[in-house]
Order: structure tokens, then C-alpha cells, then sequence
């Protein structure tokens, strides 16, 4: 020992003697080093993931400067905004019967949690006549909304940084939902991948609160209840996922309390009306089916099965690890034959996302708001096929195709089969993709922060 330290000192003695200094981690010349490294890269810079932080961080900032030019240039459209400012005002003014709750386009069909949000922006925005403010307000859902996403796609490192492009700036339909018609949807959309994100940090509970929130004001998003499910008992088992459950159904209680107490059958039925019927003249998807079939009861049933069927599919076949029983997942994990894995960022995302989508590729109807339900999480989809010969330039296309079919207004029988021919792809894509437990292993693992208490 005393040899290897003389040895260092006089190394340490050598180097300065002749000039030699060590550099720092962060000295100017490493600094210039990389700089240099990115400008001879600067070919690839849009297609290597990693250089995803820096893309997403330049198309940040520039979206928030196109979403002024946008509140600026382009003239606001009302659709719904009044009538959500009509509807939580009679809250306001002590109406706490659902059934007598109504504005301009209809009576009120949205959970509490909305009333709360929307009375705050009541407010905010002077009753709801300040309508230059409330869109600045939903500029920035806007790009907090960006930030959820672009950090889900930094994690995953599976999307090549050029695509983000098309996942912000380049869709006119997306500003038009979050700046332009102030639909409520964004809201919503907005706190689900808040709880994406606390899903992939481990924090179960804290995302399972966030994300029954993110039904409270719109409850498409349970959309994503099945893949959920499907994670809270693979990383827990059913004992230790039936409190998380419970969390969620609390906070829907709590928020709906005075409701509940006034008139609950009234309440339920409006804010989580499962059989609403929907309006053909708005239908994106189904344009090309006559409207007696779009209103059948029958055809609603069908739609519901296929919905069912396809999920328990991608449970069985897709999901699950290969050669495991469905029924271990009811398990403590310890329990399990196969050792318990802790699950990856990439499955947390892809089963959460593909749950979702499943729900699109069967809804019974989508208007156009409705594009906001699953828009940023295409590229993560059609990037995590299974179909390797599906170039970058197709994949782009079928990004296009359904940017352009929820563009089409009115919709038209070509834009409607356009979309259901551009899901099914999307979906073969998913299904044809190995099984997540048999694919080799993301290298980043949810930490252990929540997990299994």
C-alpha cells in the first residue's frame, strides 16, 4: 500500500512538473468536446434517441410560442365553453341535483371533479367571459400536458426524436382542441399522463389518486381501467391492490358527496352514463354505416363484446408472462411459481396505452375532441409493433392518414374507413409484437418506491 501511494504522489509530482493538469467534469474543453461531437452527429440527431432530451426541450419552447400565435391569429370557435360555465354556475347558485343541471348544448354529463375545475375557472376568468385569459389558461395545460408526454417518451427511449414533431407542432386539430374550443377533455387527458408518470416512478398510490381524478372530470379515461388493473396485480397481487382500488373509488365518493346526498341515482346516471346514445351528424369513425345501423342497440352490444374479447386477448396472449396462469396474478407476488420481476417502464407504458387504444379502435362513437383521448400516444404505439419491415416513412404515413381523418369535417364515408383501416394496422402491429415478458428487457426498471406495501 505504501508503495502504490508513493507511486501516485510522484505521478501527481510528474504531471504538474511537465504542464499536466487534470480536468474538471464540467471544463470548458469537455463542454466544447461535446458541442463538437453534436455538430459532427448533427445528421443523426433526429433519428438517435438519444438526443430525445434535446429535441423535446427545443419543440417545448417552440410550442409555447405557436400556441400565442395561435390564440392570437386564429379566431375562437364557441362550442362548449359556455355551456360548461352555464352548467357550474347552478351549482354555484346551490343546485346540486345532476338532473337539473344543464347548459346550452345539454344537460350535464360529467363527473364532479369538472364542476370543481370549472368553477375555478368560473372564476378565474370573471364568469367565464373572459374567454382571452381562459385560453392562455388552456395554453398551459397545453405544454405541462407536453411535458407528461415528452418525459414518457425521454424514459422509454423507443420513438426516434423526429417523430415529436408530429406529436406537437404539426397537428392543427390538437391546438384547435386545447386552445380554440376549451373542451374539457384536455383537463382530463392532462392529469392521466401526470399519473403515467408517477406509474413509472413507482409512486402506485399517489398515481392511482391522480388518475381516478383524471376521471372525475371525464370518464374516458377509464379507458385505461383494464391495463391498470392488469399492472396493480401483477406488481401486488389482489389483496394489496383491492386499497388502491378502494383509493380510487373514495375519491370519486368524496368529490361526488353533494351530489350523492341530494339526489345519488340522478347523479350516477348522468356523470357515468354508459349508454348515452350519440349524434351521427358528429361521428368520426362511422360515417360510412347507415344511421339506423350507427343507433342500433345491437351494433352498440357487438362493439362492446369485440371490445371485451380483443382486451382478454392481449391479457392472455400479450400481457401476461408466457407460460404463467392468468389466475397467479391474483397472488401475492412472493407467492408466484416464477420468481416476481419488477416491471419495466416500457410495460408500464405500452399496457396502458394499448388498453386505451383498444377502447378507440371499438368506441361507439368519436367526435372530434375526442382526438385528444389517444393523440400522443400513437408514435409510442406504432413504434412498439412487432412488424420490423414497417418503415419509418409508412409509419409516418399512417400518422398522417389519422391526423387527416380527424381533420375531415365534416367526416366522410372515405375518412371514417380511412382511420378503422389505419387502427387495425396499429393494432396487428401490437399483436404481432412478442409477448412483454418474453422481449428482451428494458433497461430501466420502475424503482422500488410503492411497490408491494
Amino acid at each position: 500500500m505504501l508503495v502504490v501511494a508513493s507511486l501516485r504522489v510522484r505521478l501527481s509530482a510528474a504531471e504538474m512538473a511537465g504542464g499536466v493538469r487534470r480536468k474538471s467534469p464540467g471544463s470548458p474543453s469537455q463542454l466544447w468536446g461535446k458541442l463538437h461531437s453534436l455538430w459532427q452527429d448533427k445528421h443523426l440527431v433526429l433519428f438517435k434517441t438519444e438526443y430525445t432530451f434535446l429535441v423535446v426541450s427545443v419543440l417545448w419552447f417552440l410550442e409555447i410560442a405557436i400556441n400565442v400565435w395561435v390564440i392570437q391569429k386564429v379566431a375562437y370557435t364557441e362550442i362548449d365553453w359556455k355551456a360548461y360555465m352555464d352548467e357550474v354556475e347552478g351549482v354555484i347558485n346551490g343546485t346540486y341535483d345532476y338532473t337539473q343541471l344543464k347548459g346550452d348544448t345539454g344537460p350535464l354529463v360529467y363527473p364532479a371533479g369538472f364542476v370543481y375545475i370549472f368553477t375555478a375557472l368560473y372564476y378565474i376568468t370573471s364568469h367565464g367571459t373572459n374567454i382571452r385569459l381562459a385560453q392562455y389558461i388552456f395554453a398551459a395545460f397545453y405544454v405541462i400536458t407536453l411535458l407528461f408526454v415528452f418525459r414518457i417518451y425521454y424514459r422509454t427511449k423507443k420513438v426516434p426524436p423526429y417523430v415529436f414533431f408530429f406529436v406537437c407542432c404539426a397537428s392543427y386539430r390538437i391546438h384547435s382542441i386545447f386552445v380554440l374550443r376549451l373542451f374539457n377533455d384536455p383537463v382530463a387527458m392532462m392529469l392521466l399522463f401526470a399519473a403515467v408518470n408517477l406509474f413509472m416512478d413507482g409512486y402506485w398510490t399517489l398515481g392511482c389518486g391522480l388518475y381516478s381524478l383524471a376521471v372525475s372530470v371525464k370518464m374516458n379515461v377509464l379507458l385505461f381501467a383494464p391495463g391498470l388493473l392488469f399492472l396493480l396485480l401483477s406488481e401486488f397481487g389482489l389483496i394489496r391492490t383491492i386499497p388502491k382500488l378502494s383509493l380510487c373509488a373514495a375519491i370519486q365518493v368524496l368529490l361526488g358527496l353533494p351530489f350523492l346526498l341530494d339526489n345519488p341515482v340522478g347523479y350516477v346516471s348522468r356523470a357515468f352514463d354508459l349508454g348515452r346514445q350519440f349524434i351521427f351528424k358528429w361521428t368520426v369513425n362511422w360515417r360510412f354505416l347507415p344511421e339506423w345501423l350507427f343507433l342500433n342497440r345491437y351494433f352498440h352490444l357487438f362493439l362492446l363484446a369485440a371490445h371485451l374479447l380483443t382486451l382478454l386477448l392481449f391479457a392472455f396472449r400479450r400481457w401476461k408472462r408466457p407460460g404463467e396462469s392468468i389466475f397467479e396474478l391474483f397472488k401475492d407476488p412472493s407467492k408466484r411459481k416464477n420468481p416476481p420481476q419488477q416491471s419495466t417502464v416500457d410495460q408500464i407504458v405500452l399496457i396502458l396505452f394499448t388498453s386505451n387504444f383498444v377502447g378507440m379502435c371499438f368506441s361507439r362513437s368519436l367526435h372530434y375532441q375526442f382526438y385528444v383521448w389517444y393523440f400522443h400516444t400513437l408514435p409510442y404505439l406504432l413504434w412498439s409493433g412487432g412488424v420490423k419491415k414497417l418503415a419509418h416513412l409508412l409509419r409516418v404515413l399512417i400518422l398522417g392518414l389519422i391526423e387527416l381523418s380527424w381533420n375531415t369535417y365534416p367526416s366522410t364515408n372515405g375518412s371514417s374507413a380511412a382511420l378503422h383501416v389505419c387502427h387495425l394496422i396499429i393494432l396487428l402491429c401490437l399483436w404481432l409484437a412478442p409477448p412483454l415478458c418474453s422481449a428482451p428487457a428494458e433497461k430501466q426498471h420502475v424503482p422500488v418506491k410503492d411497490k408491494r406495501k
